[in-house]
């Protein structure tokens, strides 16, 4: 019994060692693979940046810079002058206000169709609800494209096209929109997550559906709003297919995207690249602004409302 004893310590001695030998390369298997999501993120980042800077560099670029084969990654030359001529033949107090009216106009509209229609389908109990909801969840199969020809008809139609009806082109371009599908099924399962009892609370307090709604949920469902008014608002800010087709033929009517298209279809001299590039950055830095300052609300939001099937 004695002759075993130092084989049994040379089996723990070589356990242990073999113990720490797993440990350092599990060690080294978290390091190195931390290495490469970092590494892999970044340039995932990079990649994604990388657009942006050279719209800033080019917008500062000559045009034999921009034109020249080997390409530089900073100006040799820095033209703000691209900026000014850029703000002077944009026209942008114009382009500006149109885009504002739209886009205001058409999210409060779009805000008020998604809290009715969440609402109903929600909490109201009535007869064909849940087929009706999946008819309308069908609907979002349907490319956007297909619609333009019908929106177009029915516009015109109703007289709201012409080369001088300013109110026209502007209702044209925000009631075809002011209902969006999607929205109707975030907020819905935003909605959903509401406690049933504060809805039969209230009706044992004698509140009406409308007062429960305007009282109780929109307040609770407010991150989810706020989500649906900034997405909004970006949509109306990059539209650009349907604005063009009311807008043919009348630039009074330009949105920005298609003042921004328009102004530098043609490029007039060499510099012109410059200065529309300048243009493009004019455009941006509004909505990367809206997202830098708004993110949080937009992944609150989002998250708030897909929790509850």
């Amino acid at each position: 019994m004695e002759n075993n004893y130092p084989n049994l310590q040379l089996v723990i001695k070589n356990d242990r060692l073999s113990a720490e030998k797993k440990n350092k390369l599990s060690l080294l298997g978290r390091i190195l693979s931390l290495v490469l999501t970092y590494a892999f993120l970044a340039f995932m980042a990079l990649l994604m940046i990388f657009p942006f800077y050279w719209m800033i560099i080019t917008s500062l670029k000559e045009g034999m810079e921009i034109n020249q084969m080997n390409p530089t990654f900073w100006p040799q030359i820095i033209r703000w002058e691209n900026y000014s001529e850029a703000f002077s033949r944009l026209n942008f107090g114009t382009l500006l206000r149109n885009t504002l009216v739209v886009g205001i106009f058409s999210t409060i509209g779009t805000l008020f169709t998604t809290i009715f229609a969440a609402f109903a389908f929600a909490r109201l109990e009535f007869k064909g609800r849940d087929f009706m909801f999946s008819i309308l969840l069908a609907t979002m199969m349907i490319p956007g494209e297909m619609m333009v020809t019908t929106n177009y008809v029915s516009v015109s139609l109703l007289g709201m096209i012409g080369k001088d009806n300013l109110m026209g082109a502007y209702a044209a371009m925000i009631l075809p929109f002011m209902v969006s599908v999607f929205y109707i099924y975030l907020l819905r399962q935003n909605f959903k997550q509401i406690p049933n009892e504060l809805y039969l609370a209230a009706k044992v307090d004698g509140k009406t559906d409308w007062q429960f709604l305007w009282k109780v949920m929109v307040p609770l469902a407010m991150p989810t709003l706020i989500t649906i008014f900034i997405l909004k608002l970006m949509g109306a800010w990059n539209s650009y297919v349907w604005p063009n087709l009311i807008a043919t033929g009348n630039q009074d009517f330009w949105l920005i995207t298609n003042g921004l298209r328009g102004t530098f279809s043609a490029a007039e001299n060499i510099n012109d690249y410059g200065v529309q590039m300048a243009a493009t950055v004019i455009v941006t830095v509004p909505l990367l602004l809206l997202f830098i300052f708004f993110r949080k609300y937009i992944m609150r939001g989002v998250s708030r409302a897909g929790i509850k099937g």
